[in-house]
């Protein structure tokens, strides 16, 4: 049956005070429900709930649909339909509705069709008993830009000049990032990011790894926090990225322009508030007709006013007239835009962010035999130039990254083929009067007055291998990196099957410790490396210039989730 409305008044007038009284409830619960009027209205024979899912930006917007819906006193099926809006993070409903079972919402507007797409891919993947989701047109419009304090941002060009994506990625520039896995301000960005720095196949480029290394160790749970810094009067705060509605927003909760936003001329995302139907087995029925029904009240001239007062624009990306950079600090001017990542490009971009963003326990181990001393193509001898990509890396993880330094060559300390230049440890923390991050440096720097001796590479790894399984830390991730140039001439050591078999056999699914081989130039062993790389579960590289060596590194740390097994 259609919604109607029908003159008299029926059963609900009765009930009122109870549903009254439960709306005090589920309010505190962070729900908001329009009750139906009580004055007039059809003969109810029960409720109808429909529960509608939004992104916090446009709460008010669909409650106030919901209110114009409720005015019409809608029924279906004999029931008044009940609805009730909660404002969650686009993120938080799409990790869950995959596998949502109990009382998932009919109706869900993200601010992205990123996560919707992302979300309807999983639910594909969970089977008959997952929701079907069906996106549908999107109701606003608002483009990701790049924000920060008038200073900030003036240091920076603006408003002379746009700010660019490449000031984003720049090591000089303080910048932060919301995490791209809780808020879409932070996939949106990963997404951008990836487009300018990213390889044609999808597969991430070394400088996007470093780019995401840098803003990660600074990543903020929320947008929120970055605006509270810059709201709170912190000028020196860092720039960061948001949607241009959330901008307009802040400024005008404090009453003066605090945040100013550029818009890159490279070109943007936008957040487009897609509507979603969810469609679930054993749903309500007549849930299909109000869901209906509520998504024409989204569509309204009236509710798409409240958009443009609420300061988002048009979904094809018309701006409403007036904004100023002067008063809102936004701008109305059309947007170039950058197509939305796929759903395959989204899980990409979040299993790249996931691996760089986790605490990493590493033992370099770098090999310091007499022919580490050749010189390589820009004048630098193989050592220096393997000290020099490690420090790179080095400096872009995080205090809390855990790293270890270890030197080899025959008979570097008897009866041992290696020496610990510093032992494995958090970044950060204090060792012999310095902190861990500059003991490593110097012991790096101090590794050409070590070159010399034979290649005890068989030895070394077996020892390296088993010292980081012993002190197995199941928070990290737990890896070996060992550079070399040549192939095992100790004599004395273990051969190569012995080794390989060894280290199957000690390897330990529970606490797996891949190590990453690095070749430098065409005498290194790589048959050897492949084979100790893949009986760890790890991967080997052969780098033939010094640029390359920077670049295995990165690709390494880029691979560390998945490994042993990707």
């Amino acid at each position: 049956m259609s919604a109607r409305n029908p003159g008299r008044p029926g059963r609900l007038r009765r009930v009122l005070l109870p549903v009254g009284a439960l709306l005090g409830v589920v309010a505190a619960a962070g729900i908001t429900v329009v009750a139906l009027r009580a004055t007039s209205g059809p003969e109810c024979h029960g409720t109808l709930p429909l529960k509608i899912a939004v992104t916090p930006a446009v709460e008010e917007v669909v409650r106030g649909a919901a209110d114009d819906y409720q005015a019409t006193q809608p029924m279906v099926e004999g029931k008044c339909v009940q609805v009730r809006v909660e404002a969650r993070a686009a993120a938080d409903v799409a990790n869950e509705l995959p596998t949502a079972q109990i009382n998932p919402p009919a109706l869900w507007v993200p601010d992205s069709s990123m996560w919707a797409a992302e979300t309807q891919r999983q639910a594909g993947d969970e089977g008959v008993d997952a929701p079907r989701l069906d996106i549908l047109d999107p109701l606003a419009g608002s483009p990701l830009v790049i924000a920060g304090s008038e200073r900030s941002m003036t240091a920076l060009g603006w408003p002379i000049t746009p700010v660019t994506w490449a000031k984003v990625v720049d090591p000089s520039v303080q910048v932060t990032l919301s995490d791209p896995t809780t808020s879409t301000e932070g996939l949106a960005t990963l997404a951008v990011i990836r487009a300018q720095l990213g390889n044609p196949d999808g597969t991430p480029k070394a400088e996007l790894i470093g780019a995401l290394l840098r803003v990660g160790r600074n990543a903020l749970p929320s947008v929120r926090d970055a605006f509270g810094k810059v709201v709170g009067g912190a000028d020196d705060a860092p720039v960061f990225t948001a949607s241009e509605q959330s901008v307009l927003a802040a400024n005008r909760a404090a009453g003066s322009r605090r945040v100013v936003a550029s818009y890159p001329k490279e070109g943007t995302v936008s957040f487009d508030y897609p509507v979603v139907r969810v469609n679930r087995a054993g749903e309500q029925a007549g849930t299909a007709e109000a869901a209906v029904g509520f998504e024409q009240a989204l569509r309204t001239p009236r509710t798409a006013q409240r958009f443009a007062e609420a300061g988002f624009r048009t979904p094809d990306g018309v701006a409403p007239g007036g904004w100023t950079n002067d008063e809102d600090g936004v701008r109305g001017d059309d947007v170039a835009l950058m197509k939305t990542p796929d759903p395959d490009q989204v899980s990409e971009l979040l299993r790249t962010w996931g691996a760089v963003s986790l605490d990493t326990r590493l033992l370099a181990v770098l090999d310091v035999s007499g022919s580490m001393a050749e010189k390589m193509s820009n004048g630098q001898t193989r050592v220096e130039a393997a000290r020099e990509a490690a420090l790179t890396a080095l400096g872009m993880l995080p205090d809390t990254s855990e790293i270890g330094l270890w030197a080899f060559s025959t008979n570097k300390k008897p009866p041992n083929d290696w020496i610990e230049l510093v032992p494995i440890g958090p970044l950060g923390e204090p060792i012999g009067g310095a902190p861990r991050r500059v003991q490593l440096q110097k012991g790096a720097g101090n590794l050409p007055a070590l070159v010399g001796g034979g290649t005890a590479l068989n030895e070394t790894a077996l020892a390296a291998f088993r010292h980081v399984q012993q002190t197995y830390d199941p928070s990290k991730i737990n890896s070996v990196t060992l550079i070399t140039d040549g192939s095992n001439d100790d004599i004395s050591s273990i051969d190569l099957p012995g080794l390989l078999a060894t280290l199957k056999r000690e390897a330990d699914p529970a606490r797996p410790v891949p190590m990453i081989m690095v070749g430098l130039g065409a005498d290194a062993d790589m048959n050897a490396l492949r084979q100790i790389a893949d009986a760890t579960g790890g991967k080997a590289y052969q780098a033939m210039e010094p640029e390359d060596i920077r670049g295995v590194l990165l690709d390494g740390i880029s691979q560390r989730r998945c490994r042993p097994n990707c």
